[in-house]
């Protein structure tokens, strides 16, 4: 008799941790057994203000004992203070909330279709964008695009970074293009302000919407408000979730007002997108990113971990601010070797390169533990 497994109540959709988190306090989480992790994963690139920042506790405390929801059907004026300061903060002019990545992308690339007119979308090889249908059209990863092919729409794909190839692409047909400004997925890959500014002028020449997907990149992670700011070009849109709101589901379509200019009510909407509590932890996380520094702060302790760390078993540090990869043929090792030294990080599509994505205020103390834990490595494993 053929026994069947139960199917749990939770489907399985990632290999867990080995162990439960039940807690979290700035840039350590704790688990079950009351033991503590240095989160230089942060919760996938979300938790940029730490593990439960008291400033935003508070904030979220205070709307849910006032409004915890009502939709975009009222007027909230939490809601309208975070998109001023949302929009201030990232040099843009308009927002549309939404949930998360995948949904401010899918928003970002159907607007680029409703305003164009055109049936066509670009994106970058190695480019990773989310799992709804228009991002699985953007998305390099056939594992989880080839089953739903013919549903896809028509994407133009080009080599990132890749000055001649983007030359002579023709985009006379093309909606939007989508750009990660690091491709974290693919193994934080980065390139040249040279690149991006031929990009912006590629877009304009041809009246194409220039999308900076900036699920990872933004919020001050790489020592300015985004990368925007960071490579000097302003897009036509930017898409924000991960560490929006500190962790409480949140995502955000940001918009020129030449863009927003052209969309009429009922274009777009959300029945959870821009909700009360979701407005209070941004405009939390904002005001924790500005008074206390966090930018200069992330740069800082990049260029700490690239000086450290470049030459050890660590052959390269990637990537800007504190969006890293750490580049090793050991990487698999290595990442078992932090995890006996309770030092939590990601890996990525790149099997040589794991990723560190930590809170934005990771302490001294969590840096001297990673160095010394990578530098142990080479003892270990002579």
């Amino acid at each position: 008799m053929t026994t069947v497994s139960p199917i749990p109540a939770l489907l399985p959709t990632y290999a867990p941790y080995p162990f439960p988190l039940i807690r979290g306090e700035g840039d350590r989480v704790f688990d079950n057994q009351g033991q503590a992790w240095w989160d230089f994963y942060g919760g996938h690139c979300v938790c940029v203000t730490g593990h439960s920042h008291p400033t935003v506790v508070k904030a979220l405390a205070a709307q849910a004992g006032s409004l915890l929801f009502y939709s975009a059907a009222a007027a909230l004026p939490v809601r309208d203070r975070a998109a001023t300061q949302i929009t201030a903060f990232a040099g843009m002019d308009s927002a549309f909330f939404c949930n998360s990545g995948a949904e401010a992308n899918e928003n970002a690339l159907k607007v680029a279709l409703l305003l164009t007119g055109r049936k066509k979308l670009a994106a970058f090889e190695g480019g990773w964008h989310g799992r709804t249908l228009l991002a699985l059209s953007v998305t390099d990863d056939p594992k989880i695009t080839e089953p739903f092919a013919d549903q896809l729409v028509p994407t133009l794909r080009l080599p990132f970074g890749d000055l001649a190839a983007l030359a002579s692409a023709d985009f006379s047909d093309i909606a939007g293009v989508i750009v990660e400004p690091i491709q974290s997925m693919a193994g934080i890959k980065t390139t040249s302000r040279q690149w991006f500014k031929a990009l912006r002028t590629k877009c304009n020449a041809t009246g194409t919407l220039l999308i900076f997907d900036e699920i990872q990149t933004g919020m001050g992670r790489l020592g300015t408000p985004f990368a925007a700011q960071f490579y000097g070009v302003r897009p036509d849109l930017i898409t924000s979730a991960k560490g929006l709101a500190s962790g409480v589901p949140m995502g955000a379509l940001l918009m020129t007002a030449a863009v927003a200019s052209k969309l009429k009510g009922g274009d777009l909407g959300s029945t959870f997108g821009g909700g009360p509590l979701a407005c209070a932890a941004l405009l939390a996380t904002v005001e924790v990113i500005t008074s206390e520094g966090l930018m200069g702060k992330a740069a800082a302790a990049a260029a700490h971990l690239r000086q450290e760390l470049t030459g050890s078993v660590v052959t390269e540090v990637l990537g800007e601010g504190l969006l890293l990869g750490l580049r090793s043929v050991h990487s698999a090792a290595l990442k078992k070797h932090l995890l006996s030294r309770n030092i939590l990080v990601g890996g990525s599509g790149d099997p040589t390169v794991l990723r560190l994505m930590p809170p934005l205020n990771v302490s001294g103390e969590a840096l001297l533990a990673l160095i010394a834990a990578i530098h142990s490595f080479v003892l270990e494993h002579p």
